[in-house]
């Protein structure tokens, strides 16, 4: 079967893998290529989608778990699909102790979602994090480079209505 034109069904979606395809033709017969292949593919599709990593496989003969193993490795892979915009709410020590807890809960409330997932609609990713680096702004959150100090719970609405 020609591997150009090959197309699937993956959640309701058609996959066009001529963008992976390209991909792994400009990494053919690289060692070592399998982060920088994954990284382009994931900008491409947006995450790392089943089929991809199963054409990935075939074309830089691996085992599709091997794949699977580093992608959930590193956390800058995702295997899901993501939002529009990331929601990133810092849980470390100054911005637990100022509420990070009751930041993450409003958030999930108001976007009906749990951490670490997306929304319906694929608007927004919810997330915590160990770490912004904004400690002295704590409860901190970041969506997308745009980084919210001194949140409460009243104001996470009109935080995220902003990024609308």
């Amino acid at each position: 079967m020609n591997t150009l034109n090959r197309q699937k069904r993956d959640q309701n979606e058609e996959i066009d893998f001529s963008k992976a395809e390209e991909i792994l033709d400009a990494y053919e017969g690289v060692h070592g290529a399998l982060i920088p292949v994954l990284q382009k593919i994931q900008a491409a599709y947006g995450y790392l989608q089943e089929p991809v990593i199963n054409l990935v496989a075939e074309r830089m003969n691996m085992n599709a778990s091997e794949i699977v193993g580093v992608a959930t490795f590193y956390a800058q892979f995702h295997l899901q699909p993501r939002g529009v915009h990331i929601i990133k709410v810092c849980c470390g020590t100054a911005c637990h102790v100022k509420g990070a807890p009751k930041i993450v809960e409003k958030f999930s409330a108001e976007l009906d979602v749990p951490v670490g997932s997306t929304t319906k609609d694929k608007l927004f990713t919810l997330e915590e994090v160990a770490c912004l680096g904004a400690c002295s702004l704590a409860p901190v959150a970041m969506i997308d480079e745009d980084v919210h100090g001194k949140l409460a719970p009243d104001n996470v609405t009109q935080v995220i209505q902003k990024t609308k």
